[in-house]
Parts: C-alpha cells; structure tokens; sequence
C-alpha cells in the first residue's frame, strides 16, 4: 500500500524559477497522491476489488484491486463496481463493468471509459465522474467513439478502454458552500480582467465601469476570447467526425 501513496508536492502554480506560470493555484490541503493503473497492463489476471475508496485528486472515487499473484493497484471505480468483484484486462476477457479491453473487441454501443489515444501509454480520455464514451462504429484501424460532448472521433482500435461509465455522476452538481472550499481544493479567486489594472490585463484600466475598451475580448495573455480557438494545424482535427454540440464544455 505505501508504494501506492507519496505525498503530493505542492508549487502553487509557479515554474522551476519561482515565477508563477499558470493562475489560479496554490494553498491546496496537504493530501496524499495516488497512484493509478490508467495502463491496466496487467493482461489475463484477475484482480478482486478490496476496497472503494475516496480520491481527493480527481472527481470520480477509486477502487484497490489485489490481483491473484498479490499485487495491488488502484483504478478508476465505474458506475456499478462492487466489494469483491473480480476485475481483469486482456482480449479475451468478458465485457462486464471495470474488465479492460482493446476497442476491437467491444460490440458496438459499449460504453467505455478511460481510453488510450496511443496504444500502451494508458487512459487519457473519459475519466472524470460520470463520464462514459459510446462505440459507435468501427471503421478499419479506428473505432468511432461519441464522447460525453458530442464529439465524434476516431481512435485507434488496438487502444486499450474500460467498460462502463465512471461513478460518482452526482459531482456535477455539487454547491461550494464558501470560498474556502475552493481553497482546500488548491484554487485561487479569480478577478475580473476589467476590475485588473492595464498592466496586468488587456481589459483593465479606464475611469470607472469603463468595459474591456475593445471589440473582442481577450485573454490575460493578449489572445482572443470568443469565437473558433482551437488551432487550424491541430493534429488530431483528420481524427474529428463531429465536432463537439454548441455549448457543452465551451
């Protein structure tokens, strides 16, 4: 158990001179970090979950599966997941909730969640709570995953995905009561741009409630702020069959 606990090291957003490089963090509560399988690498071993288990790093809970040669490792805890059920990944393994398998082996209309981009190098994609992915199609070396926004797009088949959705769908609605719940999380207020001064953000400046003093906002770096910002040259647009639903996640 303790090879899969360190202490999280806190930064506060700053870079490796001292400077502040991303906004809005720091003052976080002091909480252990855990280590979780998003490779499920172990193939053809069954595991049996031990114990489910609150994650103060993410929003979705965790689950501490013992795998029959003894091993312990923490996953993602789907939606149904149970005390000592058993859990494994491979190819050949069923399609039950928390099983791990490539994306060539799901039945179209699987949900899945935490899905290789790249094969091998883990989960990336659907693993906060209550997120879930939807085979929608196989196509060649693709499959065609509709992901909670909407979003169509294609994935490798060979990727290893976990079937069933996450738990712990309530998050979202979720009320923070006082601003100190938000700093225990390790979040800092965020101003206004135009209540900032000019030098520290293009909105600021100017005699009383003057507005942003230009015809489109910008970001605190000087980018715009409104309309089409994903970059044209992005190499994963080939991969994009439909684009995400207007005002989801925007």
């Amino acid at each position: 158990m303790d090879n899969l606990k360190l202490i999280k090291k806190k930064n506060s957003g700053r870079d490796a001179s001292g400077q502040v490089s991303v906004r809005h963090q720091g003052g976080e509560h002091k909480r252990y970090f855990r280590i979780i399988d998003f490779k499920r690498d172990k193939r053809n071993i069954e595991g049996r979950v031990m114990s489910l288990e609150y994650d103060p790093n993410r929003t979705t809970g965790i689950a501490l599966v013992q795998y029959s040669d003894g091993e312990k490792r923490y996953i993602l805890a789907p939606e149904g997941l149970k005390l000592n059920d058993i859990v494994a990944a491979g190819e050949g393994v069923d399609i039950r909730v928390g099983n791990s398998l490539p994306l060539s082996s799901m039945p179209i209309g699987t949900v899945v969640h935490n899905i290789e981009i790249v094969p091998g190098r883990g989960g990336q994609m659907a693993r906060s709570s209550g997120t879930g992915a939807i085979v929608a199609a196989k196509e060649g070396n693709y499959a065609h995953l509709r992901l909670p926004s909407g979003e169509v797009r294609k994935v490798l088949i060979k990727g290893y995905a976990t079937v069933g959705s996450l738990g712990n769908a309530d998050w979202k609605n979720k009320v923070f009561k006082k601003a100190g719940t938000k700093r225990h999380m390790g979040i800092r207020p965020t101003v206004r741009g135009v209540a900032q001064n000019p030098r520290s953000h293009p909105h600021g400046g100017g005699e009383g409630r003057s507005g942003i003093g230009m015809t489109l906002p910008k970001t605190f770096a000087g980018r715009k702020a409104v309309g089409k910002t994903r970059s044209p040259k992005k190499f994963s647009n080939k991969l994009i069959l439909q684009h995400r639903k207007k005002g989801k996640h925007s």
